[in-house]
């Protein structure tokens, strides 16, 4: 969800703030931006790709080493020209952009257009900027200080950043509810949304906290504080993150080469974590707090989108293995449907890039109710993982593909790990079932390579549907959440409708749908519901769908049942998750491919949604 790059130093702004916007492209986007400063404001903004803003500064003036860049995902305003930011203050000495949104916009434009204000663009961000120009004007203030009395009167989410021409040696950055980062260089100062941006020339960052201003100058030095004008002395982080990481590595598609990075990505999650030799698991996040963790009456799941599916596993895991009574809730319906939540309670929130604003809201929440609230994040310092009393990483590294892959099944890995190590301290599961799935969990990565093996296979499989216009994804136990995700990835950058659906209420609905032109996806490695799939799959059969079975390997009377079939290596059944997404998250990205949607940024969709 939008992008922000700023840059200050000696070098020229305008490449750098390109090659940052471009590296930004993942969050999703429909406009760019930029405003450079060379003898005056230069404004170049052009809705569409990176590329058509480059295109279009190409007849401008762009040199000068100060400079913002901007990808915008339409809140207010529609997608155009106008709405792009950066936006200018009504004087043209104020360029401005923002990540978020003003909630009282309404309210201030009105009262700035009394006061003789005029507006170009439908956006609440313009609001922003002339309220600053006003408080300036009106009061003679240093910009620093025109921003901090201006976001005294906003209500709403925001990261932004401000350049003003008559004073080019300061930019000054803001934050509350959206992430800003401070990247430190060599006599050169960054602001960006999150890290990718300026990890190619310094590894070293502030977080700004909520309701944190920093303002750098050209000398290389920055002052943060907050809104009530108190300085603030910053932590400064050395981010474990290689360029690298954040190319594409010969693979066509982000997305393909997180799908294959993830024998590699899961076995990083359990690093340190367990020893099946030695007979032990220990997930160190849990250790200050394992008590009242254990002991919990009630452990709540918050999450959205991919991540809400990895947290159904997590019930079927904690309630098997744990014996703990689990509630998994979408955490924007949490956050505002007045819950009963106890101080007794443990509220853990899955985000793969810990600014989920819904998910952030939540957490708040139960911390005012005095539950134990515990983060499983992706990306190190993020709000999530800074607000919790303890959390793990899941170290799956930087995810830039729209469609999250590798951060599910890590998220999984590191739920497994938390509820074997509580199952097996409460004693709720035997010494020789711990040791099993200590074993088998250590040889998931090797036999996800093996699944990955069959990716000629999948791709010839959605060579078969990609024309369809409907798809049913069904699952008993474990991989019910396993089907809610493969259909979740096909809707998601294929635009192929599709629904996930425990295989018993197929029976409930969804059978109305089925016919010749259906292709029914049936995750069918449950031991435990052996026959009952089978049943299912007999009903959808009757009825001439297309069945596509992901089956376990040597399982011979569904796979005769099936028009065509992927087969997982056999392993312990709350560990089949891990393997059986992998077919359903290559099966999408073929589909997607060969219908040319854009895999990668998916029309309409943002990579972290830190709006609600």
């Amino acid at each position: 969800m939008c992008g922000i790059v700023a840059y200050i130093g000696k070098k020229q702004a305008y490449p750098i703030i390109i090659e940052g916007l471009k590296r930004l492209e993942y969050r999703g986007y429909d406009s760019a931006g930029v405003s450079i400063f060379s003898d005056k404001l230069v404004v170049v903004k052009k809705k569409g790709k990176v590329s058509k803003l480059e295109n279009a500064a190409a007849a401008a003036n762009t040199t000068g080493t100060i400079g913002i860049g901007h990808t915008r995902w339409a809140t207010h305003g529609e997608p155009n020209d106008k709405n792009a930011h950066p936006h200018l203050s009504g004087n043209g000495r104020l360029a401005l952009i923002h990540n978020g949104i003003i909630e009282n916009y309404a309210t201030l434009k009105k009262a700035l257009q009394n006061l003789g204000h005029e507006f170009i663009s439908d956006t609440d961000t313009e609001v922003l900027v002339h309220l600053i120009e006003e408080y300036q004007k009106r009061e003679n203030l240093s910009l620093s200080e025109a921003v901090r009395k201006a976001l005294q009167k906003v209500v709403g989410a925001y990261s932004i950043v401000v350049m003003d021409e008559n004073d080019p040696d300061v930019l000054v950055g803001a934050r509350k509810s959206s992430p800003l980062v401070l990247g430190i260089g060599d006599d050169e100062l960054f602001l960006a949304s999150d890290a990718t941006p300026i990890i190619k020339y310094t590894n070293k960052v502030v977080y700004l906290n909520d309701e944190e201003m920093v303002s750098i100058y050209r000398d290389g030095t920055y002052e943060i504080k907050n809104l009530h004008n108190e300085i603030k002395v910053p932590t400064i982080h050395e981010l474990d993150l290689k360029l690298e990481e954040l190319e594409k590595e010969g693979f066509e598609h982000y997305m393909l080469k997180e799908i294959y990075q993830q024998p590699t990505t899961i076995k990083e999650s359990m690093r340190g974590r367990l020893n099946a030799d030695e007979g032990w698991v220990l997930v160190g996040g849990m250790q200050q707090y394992f008590s009242r963790i254990m002991n919990a009456k009630r452990i709540i799941f918050a999450a959205c989108g991919t991540s809400w599916h990895s947290a159904l596993v997590g019930e079927y895991l904690f309630e098997e293995l744990a014996r703990i009574p689990v509630e998994v809730e979408y955490a924007s319906e949490l956050r505002y449907r007045n819950p009963i939540i106890h101080d007794d309670d443990v509220v853990i929130a899955l985000s793969q890039s810990g600014e989920t604003a819904d998910t952030l809201a939540a957490l708040e929440l139960a911390k005012e109710k005095g539950a134990l609230i515990y983060g499983i994040v992706n990306v190190v310092g993020s709000s999530i993982s800074r607000i919790t009393h303890c959390g793990s990483y899941i170290h799956a590294g930087p995810e830039i593909g729209v469609a999250s892959t590798k951060a599910f099944t890590s998220q999984i890995t590191v739920l497994t790990l938390m509820a074997l190590n509580l199952g097996y301290k409460k004693g709720t599961i035997t010494e020789d079932y711990f040791r099993r799935l200590l074993f088998a969990l250590e040889a998931i990565p090797d036999k996800v390579e093996k699944v990955l093996k069959q990716n000629e296979k999948i791709k010839y499989i959605a060579s078969e549907i990609k024309n369809v216009n409907n798809s049913l994804y069904l699952g008993r136990g474990y991989n019910f959440p396993v089907a809610l995700e493969g259909a979740l990835k096909l809707k998601e950058i294929s635009y192929i409708h599709a629904e996930g659906y425990p295989a018993a209420e197929m029976k409930h609905g969804p059978i109305a749908l089925i016919d010749e032109n259906m292709p029914v996806i049936v995750i069918a490695t449950n031991q435990s519901a052996y026959e009952k799939v089978i049943s299912n799959i007999q009903e959808v059969k009757a009825r001439k769908a297309i069945v596509i079975s992901v089956i376990t390997e040597g399982e011979e009377k569904i796979k005769a049942m099936s028009d065509y079939f992927i087969e997982i290596p056999e392993t312990e059944e709350p560990l089949t998750p891990l393997l059986s997404v992998i077919p359903l998250q290559l099966l999408a990205y073929h589909i997607a491919v060969m219908r040319n949607c854009d895999v990668d940024q998916p029309r309409n969709l943002a990579k972290s949604v830190t709006v609600e």
